[in-house]
């Protein structure tokens, strides 16, 4: 059953699916999602909780196994699965389908990935979520719906203002979300609840717009050095998220990896650019990288970048800047 973002707080009240997969390029949207589904899982006494990553490295039979054991301190749990790479592959596939045909009693899959292709929703594992579990897909928002977004985050903070106010605001941070919820908590501190007034709102808000941050890509891509110290530099002084930041560098490495996987399999490069959304004007930036990085180079650079996630979770000693200039490094690098 497919559902909406806005729909799943009103479903997850109704009753719990077996099955919850959610997918889509914007963090905070599927974070917040994905903490709402274990949420209610707990309250209904999901009190265990297992995490398989299907990485690289990762075994397909570690899901069926651990769909067939339950805990020793619990009668109910949560198989909390990501897919890094937004597809489970021949063998995952198989794995999903079977899971999929005898959902296991007493036990929640919750499916985490990034932003599934068109392709992929047509396939018989995704067809099986859809039929016995409950799919929700996230998109980046725009225009009148990211001013809603805006309008509704401040009200759970009891803040409220005009419009023209919030328009301000979405003019700042340009779609991103994670660093709108990061100005609204900082408002909310500054303010307290009540009225806020646009000069409030264009005094403290940021400037925290994705472009800065797309910048930063273009730069690793192209191997420029200089430009992406200084671009890093000005996003940490500025005040950007460092998840934000982590997010735009692990995301480009999994297309990297995409492109590359598909290339190896036979098919042509427009198609591959096509299939992610490479425009025109950044195939040559593209293609410079798949040139210099190898598979492996990239796979060093998502773990680098786990380690960066850890370090801005503060459960790892280290400075996450340090780590993120590192991974930037490490993706300029000559071949």
């Amino acid at each position: 059953m497919r559902l909406r973002p806005e729909q799943l707080a009103a479903a997850l009240q109704k009753a719990l699916s077996p099955i919850y997969c959610i997918s889509g390029d914007e963090p905070l949207q599927l974070g917040e999602m994905a903490d709402a589904v274990r949420g209610a899982a707990r309250k209904a006494g999901y009190d265990s909780r297992e995490i398989l990553v299907a990485d690289a490295g990762f075994s397909w039979h570690d899901l069926t196994e651990s769909a067939g054991s339950l805990s020793i301190f619990a009668d109910k749990k949560i198989i909390d699965l990501r897919l890094p790479a937004a597809t489970p592959g021949a063998e995952g596939s198989k794995a999903l389908i079977a899971y999929c045909e005898r959902p296991p009693e007493d036990t929640l899959l919750l499916i985490t990935a990034a932003k599934i292709a068109g392709a992929s929703l047509k396939s018989r594992w995704f067809q099986a979520l859809d039929k016995a579990g409950c799919v929700i897909q996230v998109w980046p928002l725009e225009g009148p719906d990211l001013m809603r977004w805006l309008q509704q985050r401040m009200q759970r903070r009891g803040l409220q203002a005009e419009t023209e106010s919030i328009r301000v605001l979405a003019s700042r941070i340009e779609g991103n979300l994670l660093a709108a919820a990061q100005e609204i908590e900082k408002l909310y501190v500054l303010y307290g609840e009540g009225r806020l007034s646009k000069q409030q709102i264009f005094d403290v808000v940021a400037d925290s717009s994705r472009f800065d941050v797309f910048k930063l890509i273009d730069s690793i891509l192209a191997g420029r050095v200089g430009r992406i110290l200084k671009i890093l530099s000005g996003l940490q002084a500025e005040g950007v998220a460092a998840p934000v930041v982590l997010w735009a560098l692990t995301r480009e490495a999994r297309i990297l990896i995409k492109i590359k996987l598909a290339l190896s399999s036979g098919q042509n490069r427009a198609q591959a650019f096509k299939n992610n959304q490479i425009r025109d004007k950044r195939q040559q930036l593209v293609s410079d990288a798949l040139s210099r990085l190898s598979e492996g180079d990239l796979n060093s650079i998502l773990m680098l970048s786990a380690k960066a996630d850890r370090q801005i979770k503060g459960q790892q000693q280290g400075e996450s800047w340090e780590t993120l200039l590192a991974v930037c490094l490490m993706f300029a690098q000559k071949g």
